[in-house]
């Protein structure tokens, strides 16, 4: 039996262990500061703990944050050293962050108290981004356990903060000068159903907040105040069509071909029917192709603001920007990440093959820092939505694919 063989069936021996470890660790809310949550504090402790009991060094980097109880935000990293190309690790990065679990009420379990059924593990966060924590951790313990060494540094990244941008996670990682212009990583982020995805490229991303301000009145004597909500409507409708309809190039390395434009989520406006609204907040999701520019959709978008601002008295409208990701360059498809990676996946029996998504991943990140990035995993696209989960099985397939991959560095 070869070294890989002897691997995969470790990695196979452990399935029942992986997922009662994604359960346990599921368990401790870790939603972030800025979707109305505690943040990922206690469930960092856990994972330092689980560190420390297999005997795997670490080293602990914080950042100060205001919006946490605790005051800060953690990240850990796990760095084992390599035989020869000591410049250059290769990463294996989850994020331990998870957005509000939303309604409960379209949820068929408590999304705090994962559930297992069948070949599946309910939960809010366990696609994203439990699935990679645990995977990265049985993987690092493998390593460590197996003596394995490659020829570069082997790298393990459990980071904060990326459902809202990453400042207090990745972002703060690079400034801390954790990785190196030679490094290379995956990023268990996004994927398919069988494995076949590998993901090198992903589209700006803008989240964009909408403030219409007219003057509130009541609803009966409108010719008294200015509808805020009326004129934030009809903008937002406006844009939405405009965007669609000027930039609508395509490109088949992504899926779907073409930028996004959704208006998304709406704030209250007043507490009663009666009330003519004085002030409407709204925001739009864009997901641009990198053959335009952020800058050039801005501009259009503010040209329709100038127009509304002429044509309605009274009106006001300012636009910011919740988040904004420009779209890097691709990862390169024949670079060492994608090929080796690719490599692994078809060897375990899955057609493998790599293009782009809407963006939102820590690959991104990586990418705009010229470190190339493989974003990849084997899961279903339920994050973000109700009764999301994960098959415990593909807790098996991706490490092993990962355990190859690694192999192909030594």
């Amino acid at each position: 039996m070869s070294q890989k063989q002897e691997l995969h069936a470790m990695v196979e021996a452990r399935q029942e262990e992986m997922a009662a470890d994604l359960m346990e660790m599921s368990r401790i809310p870790a939603v972030n500061p800025r979707m109305n949550g505690k943040g990922e504090y206690a469930r960092m402790q856990w994972i330092q703990a689980y560190l420390e009991k297999y005997g795997i060094p670490y080293d602990v980097i914080s950042v100060p944050d205001e919006a946490a109880p605790e005051g800060v935000r953690l990240n850990l990293t796990v760095k084992l050293p390599g035989t020869e190309d000591t410049e250059r690790t290769l990463w294996l990065i989850g994020h331990v962050d998870t957005v509000n679990s939303g309604d409960l009420e379209n949820w068929n379990t408590d999304p705090f108290s994962p559930e297992r059924i069948g070949g599946r593990i309910y939960g809010l966060g366990v696609e994203d981004n439990s699935q990679a924590v645990i995977t990265a951790l049985h993987t690092c313990r493998l390593v460590v356990e197996n003596k394995i060494q490659a020829k570069c540094n082997l790298g393990f990244i459990f980071a904060s903060d990326e459902e809202t941008g990453s400042a207090y996670g990745l972002h703060a990682l690079l400034d801390h000068g954790v990785f190196s212009p030679k490094d290379e990583a995956i990023v268990p982020d996004a994927g398919s159903a069988d494995g076949s995805f590998v993901e090198i490229a992903e589209k700006s991303q803008v989240w964009l907040k909408f403030t219409v301000t007219g003057k509130q009145a009541h609803a009966s004597m409108p010719q008294l105040g200015v509808n805020a909500t009326s004129a934030a409507m009809h903008l937002g409708v406006e844009i939405e069509d405009m965007l669609k309809r000027e930039f609508a190039e395509e490109d088949p390395l992504f899926n779907p071909p073409y930028s996004t434009f959704e208006l998304t989520q709406k704030f209250a406006n007043v507490d009663s029917p009666n009330v003519l609204p004085g002030k409407d907040i709204f925001v739009m999701d864009l997901r641009i192709l990198p053959c335009y520019t952020v800058d050039q959709v801005m501009d259009r978008i503010h040209a329709v603001i100038e127009k509304y601002e002429k044509e309605r008295e009274g009106i006001q409208i300012q636009v910011e920007f919740i988040t904004r990701v420009d779209a890097p360059d691709p990862t390169p498809s024949d670079s060492d990440i994608v090929t080796r990676l690719v490599a692994s996946i078809r060897e375990s029996g899955v057609d493998a093959y790599y293009g782009g998504i809407g963006g939102g991943t820590c690959g991104a990140i990586l990418r705009a820092h010229h470190i190339p990035a493989a974003v990849w995993s084997t899961l279903d696209e339920l994050a973000h939505q109700p009764n999301e989960y994960v098959v415990v099985e593909n807790l098996v397939k991706d490490t092993k694919v990962y355990i190859s991959t690694i192999l192909k560095y030594c």
